[in-house]
């Protein structure tokens, strides 16, 4: 209220009644909020206005009426009673009028002790309102806490947003039991500013009710650290979310500040940063190794004395309050004196571990079975206040959580690495040569909470020069995908050793997988999609068939990138489904690409999309095949931890040249054994071979001799230069060859037997009419390096 100068300490002492300040003239000149609540009319209207215009016309007296007894006019043209009083005023012929209803109860007592302690109170504030819910006297305190001219009965709200402050204060005038510490929120419903509010009814000498006393106390500061910890143990679900160390000390530290103090630190030791678990109990300060792995601070600056992220912490002296982490109890250090006495007043130690203005630090360790994981570190600087239970088993709280979450990341880190190297060990080198294409393969194991999945791809040659790639992703994580993983690849290439087609080869391992699924100890489904390629380098065909796997990209030279026409059948473990063979003619530089699902995504066009644009982008570069895989591997969007492991194969295909191979065919006669080894001296001395004439002509006389005798015509013989030396022989029966040892009274069964020893692989495969049966034979090392180690010949059935 504006007070008139020189009123002074004489008008603060009518604030919290209905009075007003009257000059010699008998006009108005201050108006207290008090009497504007009591009469309607507000200060800047009412100012200047003689007093008696206040009266309401006289009536009749009642019996009853009481002498002071005045009739006063109210704004809105109806009439209150209230008795009226004259008080001297601040100065020269000033009055104060001092109106009380006649309900109110009686003036209070100003030399009470009880009331002048509420009224003096600086922290509390007080306010006596009578049985009308009007205010009768209050102190500072209490119009401090909201502005001037609120309805704080009716603007404040309980916690939850509901019942106002006059329900209160009804209530415990009504029911006469006291209302203690019921809380309310100053301001929006957003707001953080709460006020505790005691209600007490008064009662006259009759034991009348005669009004209501109202105490309020600010809970600002308590409710915000209340929220606070709050926030810091919902917050403490959240840690360990990545299953990953460093992140959980992480979220650990942005839980701490401000949570608790203005800096936190978390250190954890070496070997649980490397994915081992730390031996158990304590081996002194120095023994543990501590890291530092996150830190925070409250005005995002880490103080740069200090020890940073990555470094580790100096050794520190050992003393007895330190011994308590082997145990799991926290370290409290009350002020900046104890931390210089624990460090032994050391200077650059305690520029190390203490920060500027340090009041007080709390330290707990993170503590899991036995085994110190870590230690953390809080301090405070602006609050002088020290730490107490309640921070202390914040602490302790949130380090037992760390110390979970950092458990589980160290199991699943362990079985993650242990899948990784079964992974990576069962897989075959990412770079290789052949006769009929140059390769390079890439897999990234699954990262973020998902473990090693059950991709794989493969390389390995088969007969006359011809090269298999295969690409397959089995369903599921961890070292059950792996194991499964492990054992489709090796069926692949025991199949892919009977030179079957690639639908076959699809069916047996369908067959296999759903074996798999039956013989599983726990009920789980047991699948995989797998993509089978056979490119080969005479004829520049590559066949190939899908059980669910996406169909590989191909980049012929000079042109975009397609992917191939390819129908894929259902995936692996369905069964009873038949897979399509797709045939392609690729010239010589031609590139596949061969993937798993994890590199493209789920998505049904823009993955693949931005696949296919990235490869015939990079391919038209001319870039290496190592290359053009770590930039389509970089090409992905970022952003995301993937779920899901990602393999790329690919490979830039080559050819045999058209003089590098020869074929000749011969009718049912004994006489074209003698015609075939005449065309083979002929053309082994065409390219310079003349030194395997000898061998060649004995394993060429053995196969067609028994083409003609037990297969009948036509019998084909081909041969082809490159890095090994191919003879083939093929013929239209289907009969199985087998080697067997002679007897010595036998007169035949030793021509297998002799072409085994001869040769360095051989082996036969059947095609839509009859088998082939072929050998290798290394060349010298000018013509390049055999495909497989010299020695005792191997069948390949």
């Amino acid at each position: 209220m504006t007070r008139p100068a020189g009123a002074g300490r004489g008008v603060t002492a009518f604030d919290g009644v209905p009075a007003a300040l009257v000059d010699g003239r008998g006009r108005i000149v201050w108006w207290s909020r008090s009497a504007a609540e009591l009469l309607g009319w507000p200060e800047a209207e009412i100012t200047g206005t003689p007093a008696r215009d206040l009266l309401a016309p006289p009536e009749t007296p009642a019996p009853h009426h009481r002498p002071r007894t005045r009739r006063l006019r109210h704004r809105c043209g109806e009439v209150v009673e209230a008795d009226v009083r004259i008080e001297r005023g601040p100065e020269g012929d000033s009055a104060f009028l001092v109106a009380v209803p006649p309900d109110s109860p009686a003036p209070l007592d100003e030399d009470s002790a009880l009331a002048r302690a509420l009224l003096d109170q600086e922290h509390m504030g007080a306010a006596f309102l009578d049985t009308g819910l009007r205010t009768v006297r209050t102190n500072g305190t209490f119009e401090a806490l909201w502005p001037a001219g609120t309805d704080w009965l009716e603007e404040l709200r309980d916690a939850s947003g509901g019942a106002s402050a006059r329900y209160l204060v009804r209530r415990a005038l009504a029911g006469g039991a006291p209302v203690v510490g019921a809380e309310y929120r100053i301001g929006p419903p957003d707001s953080e500013r709460m006020v505790s509010l005691t209600c007490l009814r008064i009662t006259d000498a009759r034991g009348r009710p005669s009004g209501v006393v109202v105490v309020a106390t600010e809970l600002t500061e308590q409710y915000r650290a209340h929220r606070r910890l709050s926030l810091a143990y919902e917050g403490a679900v959240g840690i360990g979310g990545a299953l990953d160390v460093v992140h959980c000390a992480r979220d650990l530290a942005s839980l701490l500040v401000p949570a608790l103090g203005d800096y936190a630190s978390v250190d954890l030791r070496k070997d649980v940063l490397e994915g081992w678990e730390p031996l158990a109990g304590y081996h002194g300060p120095q023994a543990e190794q501590l890291r530092r792995v996150a830190v925070r601070a409250a005005d995002g600056a880490w103080p740069a004395a200090m020890v940073q992220v990555g470094e580790f912490l100096p050794e520190i002296p050992d003393r007895p309050e330190f011994q308590g982490v082997a145990v799991g109890e926290g370290v409290v250090v009350s002020d900046a004196a104890t931390t210089r006495r624990l460090l032994g007043d050391d200077p650059h130690l305690l520029a190390k571990l203490m920060p500027d203005g340090m009041r007080s630090s709390l330290g707990c360790p993170v503590y899991r079975r036995g085994r110190i994981l870590g230690y953390v570190l809080v301090y405070r600087t602006t609050d002088p206040e020290p730490f107490d239970s309640g921070d202390t088993q914040l602490l302790k709280d949130l380090c037992a959580r760390t110390a979970l979450a950092i458990d589980h990341a160290l199991r699943f880190t362990r079985e993650h690495h242990t899948a990784v190297v079964l992974q990576r060990s069962l897989l075959p080198p990412s770079a290789g040569e052949s006769a009929a294409a140059e390769t390079d393969g890439t897999y990234l194991p699954a990262s973020g909470t998902a473990s090693v999945g059950g991709d794989w791809f493969d390389t390995f040659p088969m007969s006359s020069l011809r090269l298999a790639l295969v690409v397959g992703d089995v369903i599921g994580h961890g070292l059950r995908a792996t194991a499964t993983m492990a054992r489709l690849r090796t069926a692949v290439q025991t199949l892919a050793d009977l030179d079957l087609a690639p639908d076959e080869l699809l069916t047996h391992l369908d067959d296999l997988v759903i074996r798999i699924g039956a013989e599983a100890e726990e009920p789980d489904t047991v699948g995989a999609s797998c993509l089978f390629l056979v490119y080969d380098p005479v004829s520049r065909v590559c066949q190939m068939a899908s059980a669910g796997h996406p169909a590989p990209a191909i980049v012929r030279p000079g042109h975009d990138a397609e992917f191939a026409d390819l129908v894929p059948g259902p995936p692996l473990g369905v069964g009873d489904n038949p897979f399509e063979v797709c045939s392609v003619t690729l010239p010589p530089g031609s590139v596949l690409a061969l993937y798993t699902d994890g590199l493209v995504g789920r998505g049904l066009t823009e993955g693949p999309e931005r696949l296919r644009r990235s490869l015939g982008t990079l391919c038209a570069d001319g870039l290496g095949l190592k290359e053009i895989g770590t930039r389509i591997i970089e090409q992905q969007p970022p952003a995301r931890e993937s779920d899901d492991d990602i393999t790329l194969l690919l490979a830039r295909t080559r050819a045999v040249p058209d003089e590098d191979t020869a074929e000749w065919r011969y009718t049912a006669d004994p006489a074209a054994v003698h015609d075939a080894r005449d065309d083979i001296r002929a053309q082994l001395g065409a390219w310079g071979l003349e030194e395997h004439v000898f061998a060649t002509e004995l394993i060429v006389s053995e196969l067609v001799t028994n083409a003609i005798r037990y297969a009948g015509a036509p019998v084909t013989l081909r041969l082809i230069r490159e890095r090994v030396l191919v003879c083939e022989v093929s013929d239209p029966s289907n009969t199985q060859p087998r080697l067997r040892r002679a007897k010595s009274t036998d007169e035949g069964g030793r021509g297998l037997f002799l072409v085994a020893q001869i040769a360095d692989r051989w082996g036969s495969r059947y095609g839509v009419h009859g088998k082939t049966i072929w050998t290798e034979q290394a060349l010298g090392a000018g013509l390049g390096q055999p495909l497989r180690p010299t020695g005792t010949a191997r069948k390949i059935p």
